[in-house]
């Protein structure tokens, strides 16, 4: 018998060129194909050419890795979000977070009055349990105090600003490995991180001091994202230490318990296409997410041990239902602590649960459509501003509850799909050579290995519940805040937001790339959008140069915040301006009438006026509203004594004399007796009771 005939080899497809990492059996490496060198007399290249294919080499000529991303994602965020380095002052809560906090300006002391360790015994602002308002973060309070410690003191916040304008560029860059592991297409992970590091809402939480803790606890929350690319062995271990450095930095970070696993469930087939072992992927992440969350409440509970909400008291709750009670004991052993209840901060505690739930529902859709069109952006949302709604069903509570339901809806269906394709793949797809083994391919055996494309739709419906899931906790719709809207809070959905963008402006370019104008034009719109994140977030850093800066964007971009025209009134104030401080007091006491604060700063600037007369009724109206007051009651106290109103044939002496009285026991009584019987002594109130002063510290 004759050797039958060899089959004609195809011809290569020049359009698709061979995996890196498939060897060729028996196949040598072509040589190389030396350039010709060029003419002596040739012209060199024109300077545009040369960086142009430099960028494309950077960015296209190799999977992009962590050291190549950060280094774009770095300047990136540096150039949007970078606070002026010497004219610049602490604004807003950096009052509290630095100036204020005991624990970390003790290290600058001859002798400390606490410890390194003490970060674990203290709040977010130094304070212990029984006087905390409920925010318990201690690896912000660890770089706080060790930048202190080296010399960030009093004089600028821009060094702990600094910290996190690096740290959320380094968060930009993960953010483009792992939608690179997903997606395997370079430029869906380069908008990806580029989305991110240029999320223009993000502004408040990268460019504000306190926003350290939404910077780290979104690093361990994205670390945890990339532990599940893992191997098996070294998935959970991955997970745990992620997810735990993310709790301690903010309490956010929980999103990774139920959604870290979902991930590794999801994505198991796109990340290990030879042996997904999917469930197995997703119990080794559970538990290595779960064992996080407990350590860090059981440790937290002995060193934290914070006084409990009476709602959630066994008493309280022995006469609801069955789900109520569960609910109870979950938050008992959670050991939340107290969080103040302001109507100024949060209209919506005073709401019933119904317009409570169409309140929070408004504020999502609001904050959705930021991140798309951030025209304006503020760092403030006082009452009333975000009032309680009239009603229970308007546009945007409709809406805002469909786009709740629906991604949870959406989401397994988007799984079962993917794996269903995967699935198919396998069986009906061709077959290319492969290296045998898991993972990263280490034997030298070659097998045969179907060819499957990565079908992204699981890692869709990871982003769309990550949204829902990291901002439900903070949407005041399963518990109150104590603020009613923060753009801070979209610090983690963002990472679900900025994915699905970037895949959205992938399939806008691929869909327009056949015709030259069309391509220039998808690209031209895709670049715009960018860009005008970008200006969004520079203008809205630009905010932040200094205290009146930012307080007057604040008015101007929330005019129906009284907070916001009362600090700015101060601000004002502080440079000596005393009329436009009595206009911004007096437009926030519109605002908020009822609003003991408001009263008495428009008091207290009239009396610096000389206008004691004037001010004495504003005084009376903030006295009764908040007699507990001291640090109020000392400041205006303080004016009418050095205004010679309370000389003893003064009319407002006794007038406030029976006011005490009437309050027997309160602050008002103790402070109005104190300052008649030995002002002389203090020269006014007794220092000791007198408030801290605007960029002062703690007092002792």
């Amino acid at each position: 018998m004759s050797e039958p005939e060899p089959e004609p080899k195809p011809e290569p497809d020049p359009f698709r060129a061979p995996p890196a990492d498939i060897a060729h059996a028996g196949a040598p490496a072509p040589a190389p194909t030396p350039s010709p060198a060029p003419a002596a007399d040739a012209p060199a290249r024109p300077f545009i050419i040369t960086f142009r294919s430099w960028i494309r080499d950077y960015f296209y000529a190799e999977p992009p890795t962590f050291g190549i991303a950060i280094v774009p994602m770095a300047f990136l965020s540096m150039l949007l979000f970078t606070r002026h380095p010497t004219k610049t002052n602490f604004i807003f809560d950096e009052q509290e977070a630095l100036l204020a906090n005991p624990y970390v300006r003790s290290v600058a002391d001859a002798q400390p009055k606490f410890r390194w360790i003490d970060a674990f015994y203290r709040d977010f602002w130094g304070l212990p349990a029984e006087r905390s308002i409920g925010s318990y973060r201690p690896i912000p309070n660890l770089i706080w105090r060790a930048l202190w410690a080296i010399g960030a003191r009093d004089q600028t916040p821009f060094l702990h600003h600094w910290i996190n304008v690096l740290f959320h560029g380094i968060n930009g860059a993960i953010a483009v490995v792992i939608a690179h592991k997903i997606t395997r297409d370079k430029t869906t992970a380069w908008l990806t991180g580029a989305l991110f590091t240029g999320c223009a809402v993000l502004t408040e939480a990268v460019t504000g001091v306190v926003g350290i803790a939404d910077v780290f606890g979104g690093l361990g929350a994205i670390l945890a994202l990339a532990a599940v690319a893992l191997p098996l062995r070294f998935l959970p271990f991955g997970v745990f230490l992620a997810t735990l450095f993310g709790l301690y930095s903010k309490e956010s970070a929980m999103v990774c318990v139920p959604m870290v696993p979902f991930a590794a469930l999801a994505t198991a087939d796109i990340l290990f296409p030879d042996r997904p072992r999917r469930w197995l992927r997703a119990f080794l992440a559970l538990l290595g997410a779960c064992g996080a969350f407990v350590l860090y409440v059981e440790a937290r509970r002995r060193m934290f041990p914070a006084p409990l909400p009476a709602a959630f008291s066994v008493e309280a709750l022995r006469d609801k239902g069955g789900v109520e009670r569960a609910y109870g004991a979950i938050m008992r052993w959670y050991a939340q602590p107290v969080l103040p209840r302001d109507p100024l901060n949060n209209p919506l505690v005073n709401a019933s649960a119904d317009l409570r739930v169409a309140g929070g529902l408004r504020v999502y859709v609001r904050g959705l459509w930021q991140i798309l069109f951030p025209w304006t952006l503020s760092g403030d949302y006082s009452a009333p501003q975000e009032p309680i709604p009239p009603r229970l069903l308007f546009p945007e509570s409709v809406i805002g509850g469909a786009l709740l339901v629906a991604p949870v809806v959406a989401a397994p269906i988007l799984v079962f799909l993917g794996w269903r394709s995967v699935r198919r793949q396998k069986a009906a797809s061709p077959v290319d050579l492969g290296e045998a083994g898991d993972g990263p391919y280490r034997d030298a055996a070659v097998v045969a290995r179907p060819i499957v494309e990565a079908d992204v739709r699981p890692a869709i419906a990871v982003a769309l519940l990550w949204i829902i899931v990291s901002y439900f906790p903070v949407s005041n719709i399963p518990i109150l805040l104590p603020t009613v809207r923060a753009e801070r809070f979209w610090y983690f959905p963002a990472i679900g937001t900025s994915f699905l963008l970037a895949l959205t402006a992938k399939a806008f370019l691929d869909e327009w790339r056949g015709e030259r104008r069309r391509r220039i034009a998808s690209v031209a719109v895709v670049t715009l959008f960018i860009v005008f994140q970008g200006i969004c977030a520079r203008r809205h850093a630009n905010d932040y140069k200094d205290d009146l800066a930012f307080w007057d964007a604040t008015r101007k971009a929330v005019p129906n915040s009284a907070k916001a025209h009362l600090n700015y009134s101060v601000m004002k104030g502080a440079r000596g301006d005393l009329d436009a401080r009595a206009a911004s007091s007096r437009r926030a006491l519109e605002l908020a009438p009822e609003w003991p604060m408001a009263s008495i700063y428009l008091g207290d600037t009239l009396c610096r006026q000389h206008k004691a007369a004037e001010a004495i009724p504003h005084y009376k109206k903030g006295f009764e509203l908040a007699p507990g007051e001291v640090n109020l009651i000392a400041l205006a106290l303080q004016c009418l004594w050095e205004e010679k109103a309370l000389v003893p044939d003064a009319p407002l002496r006794g007038e406030l004399d029976k006011m005490g009285d009437a309050r027997s026991g309160s602050w008002l009584d103790y402070l109005v007796k104190d300052i008649l019987a030995n002002g002389e002594t203090h020269n006014g109130v007794d220092p000791k009771h007198r408030p801290r002063g605007y960029n002062e510290g703690p007092k002792d």
